[in-house]
């Protein structure tokens, strides 16, 4: 008897449509699994056997033919268990195939019969509502994450018994329902705040800034001066994340396995904060079948490298192309996988490989070729890729012992906010630029004109410090944002004169 279930699996952050075809016909007892599976899907058999024994049913013992099309794709991961073991029970005659045919189904198995969360379930959603099935059958701890796809009906079942008594029609099962805007409301906290934050005012203006226009940042200090401290909070000042950008977000979230009951929807921005010691595999994204990355994880919110002279030369050039790009392309000898990428980098570091070359209150005991080679590691490619560079000097002991807070992340977001609305309006209709951050060269001559006064000043400043093309350009987007959050059309030298203070690795290099 032949039978077929409807699953899925995921390439990217895009699912695709598999077929589970069954074939059970007279012969010695067989069991054969055809269509690119990898090694989780043929361990399937011992898994599929077990649970459906478990559950008192009965496992075919005949010649048994498992097909995954399309065959030229490549399957990977244990989400096939529970479509094969309904397929074998249809195929056999256990159960009544008629709903089967109307809904898309996964899940991994345990030999007691039980469900395991699976990968990917967003992903997969989405893709079942395109294909026009009437609903989805997966482990109940996915059911809240799927059922952020509207309009599909999303079953959650605890074990195969539970799906089997589903299906046959023995037990009626409740859709699960998901409002996204109460999961908004109900995650939206960040745990942090910049009224934290004692002095630095110079630095918290730098990452106003930042923030109103998407711009990369690096942060240059001694040890505790609030580097760190200050980068965490970057994300809180984040104009609010839309529930386009929660989804796309939480689909990358969802194939990597980050995603959970108590975290179905990515309802603040990432932020991202990796070891010193990642590879380059693990920050761009790679393996034998390609996963997400550091980048990607952080698409839509903060990558933040501490201590980036630390990390390994080679990890850190590889982000140039994403940065530009806002997107990975992972290619192997079967397959390539993009992920998106598109996310706002900061980074912190000490002055010097002791650090306290700029802090008055300490000696640096660095030698000049020491202070060389550390600053070396970062490339001037990488480096004229961050817009704003900004010291962070420790913090004087009266700033530390005032009792008075700082202004709260709420009251910056209103102002990067406003500054947003104005670049979301300015770049109505083209493609690719949400903020000035995203400005190419086309947009950058319409949108950052400059008087007299203002270019004589930057003719200045690129001749002085010697700054490159790609500077110079960085200069114009960070002195376009500045205009926006003082709420003026034209950019003024003012403004102009704010963004050059902001390449202080270019001064420095001049000294």
């Amino acid at each position: 008897m032949l039978s077929k279930v409807f699953s899925a699996a995921v390439t990217g952050i895009e699912a695709f449509l598999v077929e589970v075809e069954t074939d059970i016909s007279p012969g010695l007892p067989c069991y054969t699994l055809v269509g690119l599976p990898d090694n989780a899907v043929r361990e399937s058999r011992e898994r599929v056997s077990s649970a459906i024994s478990n559950i008192g049913l009965r496992f075919p013992l005949k010649r048994v033919t498992i097909n995954l099309a399309p065959a030229d794709r490549k399957k990977e991961g244990a989400a096939f268990d529970l479509p094969i073991a309904l397929a074998l029970l249809a195929a056999s005659g256990q159960l009544p195939p008629e709903r089967l045919e109307r809904c898309l189904v996964l899940g991994e198995l345990s030999l007691d019969g039980k469900l395991k969360p699976v990968h990917g379930a967003l992903p997969i959603a989405a893709s079942c509502r395109k294909l026009g099935l009437e609903g989805l059958l997966l482990p109940r701890a996915n059911a809240v994450e799927a059922a952020v796809v509207r309009d599909l009906e999303v079953i959650g079942v605890e074990t195969l018994a539970e799906a089997v008594r589903f299906l046959a029609g023995e037990q009626e099962l409740k859709p699960t329902r998901v409002d996204p805007n109460d999961l908004f409301s109900s995650r939206l906290s960040y745990g942090v705040d910049f009224s934290d934050v004692k002095g630095q005012e110079h630095a918290k203006r730098a990452l106003e800034v930042a923030a109103a226009g998407g711009h990369n940042l690096l942060l240059i200090g001694p040890p505790g001066s609030g580097k760190t401290m200050l980068a965490r909070r970057l994300v809180t000042i984040l104009p609010r994340i839309s529930l386009e950008e929660a989804i796309e977000t939480t689909r990358i979230h969802s194939v990597a396995g980050l995603t959970g009951e108590s975290q179905s929807l990515v309802a603040t921005r990432p932020f991202r904060n990796p070891h010193h010691t990642i590879s380059d595999a693990g920050l761009i994204g790679g393996g034998r079948i390609p996963r997400p990355g550091e980048v990607s994880l952080a698409h839509n919110g903060v990558l933040f490298l501490d201590e980036m002279p630390e990390f390994q030369k080679n990890v850190l050039e590889v982000m140039r192309q994403p940065m530009e790009d806002g997107e990975v392309s992972i290619s192997r000898s079967l397959i390539t996988v993009s992920y998106p990428a598109r996310f706002m980098l900061a980074c912190a570091m000490n002055p010097c490989p002791c650090g306290y070359l700029t802090d008055p209150a300490h000696s640096c005991h660095c030698t000049p070729t020491q202070i060389k080679r550390y600053m070396s590691s970062i490339s001037g490619p990488l480096l004229d890729r961050i817009d704003i560079h900004v010291e962070v000097p420790a913090v004087p002991f009266d700033q530390l012992a005032d009792k008075r807070s700082g202004e709260n992340s709420e009251n910056i977001r209103a102002r990067v906010e406003k500054g947003r609305g104005l670049q979301l309006e300015r770049f109505r209709g083209a493609d690719g630029i949400y903020c000035n951050a995203h400005m190419g060269r086309q947009a950058l001559k319409k949108y950052c004109v400059l008087n007299e006064e203002c270019l004589a000043l930057l003719r200045q400043a690129v001749t002085h410090f010697g700054l490159s093309a790609r500077a110079h350009d960085r200069i114009l987007k960070v002195s376009r944002t500045i205009a926006d959050l003082a709420g003026s059309e034209s950019i003024e030298a003012a403004h102009l004169a704010e963004a050059i203070q902001y390449r202080s690795l270019d001064r420095t290099a001049m000294r």
